[in-house]
């Protein structure tokens, strides 16, 4: 076979590779002409491998982001362009709007919002957008402000084209920039739009799981306190992340009568609604057993595992529950199965000594002890969920030493501000912790920090 190149289109490309063809794969190539034939055949495989290995590495996006930013890459490199945008703008209106740059940082995007309808796809005859060609914008573009842009941002020509899916439909639009006049010929076009119709509902469904995962997010935040109360002698801070599913870990922090204070975490196995749900009921339950008994953290925790033994026969939970009394810097602790808080100041960073319990609805008589805690001034209790320490990756012995490891290595300035020194064990335990890996972490992590004095 011949190995002529295709058509030069200025501004495009070449960044896939192709099996060599001897005329682009058009419609007047005559079955008569020797090899015409096999030149087709040689250019649709080739056309088919490159879609069938782009499609592959776009199913491997788990995350809307990912999946924009490999639409975008993979439609530069079938149409030879450089950069481009992809603004998402979904028809029912639920959102989210997110605009995503290919080869252009958040200036470069916001310079290309200011272009007055710059980018928008006129419809056709049946209301549905249509794809829209600048071959040169500085000659063909009416616009001033168009042409500003392009001049500012480097960028000769554009080519826009619709982003749909079965649901929500029309989902926005994506637009490639190429560096000299010129755009994509029959044969690019044609593999774009091949490609665009996966991606569109590849795009549609990482929306919908980001949708959702939003939706559980907020009921679950709507679950936990909104604020924390404030009284004399103690201050609070608190740090949750919730998995991607939604956890049943949950926190609490409640103004008692006398001035005094109750604070609990805990959480219900399982993830997901139905774990949100119980660990709402279970936080409500705990709430009231606090304010009717909380000086008797065993009785609250006896009430609590009645109450789950009735309501949720078949799901365990753990809880801690501490009744504070901050003017006398004592603490009246019960845990059902937790990890125990730590205590944490100049001159030390240790586990209060906890009795041993096996968790909420898994005790035929739950007895266990209530333990007393006093603290010095100045020091912090920390009561946290045992996701922290699963977080870690690293047997529970090895993350618990980590944990009071990265307690006592808190500078002064830290342990003076219960928020500081909170930031301070999650960098130093979970530097990854909003890293790009966090998202597929199921576990909760809840940090709840009571600062005496």
């Amino acid at each position: 076979m011949s190995t002529s190149p295709p058509s030069k289109v200025a501004g495009i490309h070449h960044t896939l590779p192709t099996v060599p063809q001897t005329s682009p794969p058009g419609d007047d190539i005559s079955p008569t002409r020797p090899g015409g034939v096999h030149d087709r055949l040689a250019s649709w495989i080739s056309d088919l491998t490159t879609l069938h290995a782009l499609t592959e590495r776009l199913a491997r996006a788990r995350t809307l982001a990912d999946a924009l930013n490999e639409t975008l890459r993979a439609g530069a490199g079938l149409i030879g362009a450089r950069r481009g945008l992809v603004s998402l703008r979904p028809a029912d209106g639920l959102g989210p709007e997110r605009l995503a740059g290919l080869g252009l940082c958040h200036a470069d995007l916001g310079h290309l919002e200011t272009v007055p309808r710059g980018f928008e796809l006129p419809p056709d005859a049946a209301g549905r957008p249509t794809e829209i060609v600048h071959r040169d914008i500085a000659r063909e573009t009416a616009d001033p402000r168009h042409r500003e842009v392009a001049a500012k941002l480097g960028f000769a020509a554009s080519y826009a084209v619709p982003l749909t899916a079965e649901a929500p439909g029309h989902l926005g639009c994506a637009v490639w920039l190429y560096d000299q006049p010129g755009q994509p010929d029959h044969r690019q076009r044609r593999l774009l739009a091949h490609y665009l119709r996966g991606a569109g509902q590849h795009i549609a469904n990482r929306l919908e799981l980001c949708r959702a995962r939003a939706t559980v997010r907020s009921v679950h935040e709507g679950l936990l306190p909104t604020r924390l109360p404030r009284l004399p002698g103690v201050s609070l801070a608190v740090r949750h992340r919730s998995g991607p599913r939604g956890g049943g870990d949950f926190y609490d922090a409640l103004a008692l009568p006398d001035a005094a204070l109750g604070l609990a975490v805990g959480g219900t196995t399982g993830t997901g609604p139905t774990a949100l749900a119980a660990m709402g009921r279970l936080r409500a339950g705990l709430r009231a057993y606090a304010v009717m008994e909380g000086e008797d953290p065993v009785a609250v925790l006896s009430d609590l595992e009645l109450l789950l033994r009735l309501t949720e026969p078949g799901r365990s939970a753990t809880a801690l529950f501490g009744y504070a009394e901050p003017a006398a810097r004592r603490i009246v602790l019960a845990s059902a199965g937790h990890p125990p808080p730590l205590v944490v100041g100049a001159g030390r960073a240790v586990f209060a000594e906890t009795t041993l319990s096996a968790p909420l609805n898994m005790l035929a008589c739950w007895e266990a002890p209530s333990v007393h805690l006093s603290v010095a001034e100045g020091e912090t209790v920390l009561l946290y969920s045992d996701g922290l320490l699963h977080r870690t990756g690293e047997p529970l012995d090895r993350a618990f030493a980590r944990l009071q490891a990265a307690a006592a290595s808190a500078g002064a300035a830290a342990r003076a501000d219960p928020g500081a020194l909170a930031d301070h064990i999650l960098a130093a335990l979970l530097p990854d912790l909003d890293g790009p890996g966090s998202a597929d972490n199921t576990e909760d992590v809840v940090l709840l920090a009571a600062r005496f004095g």
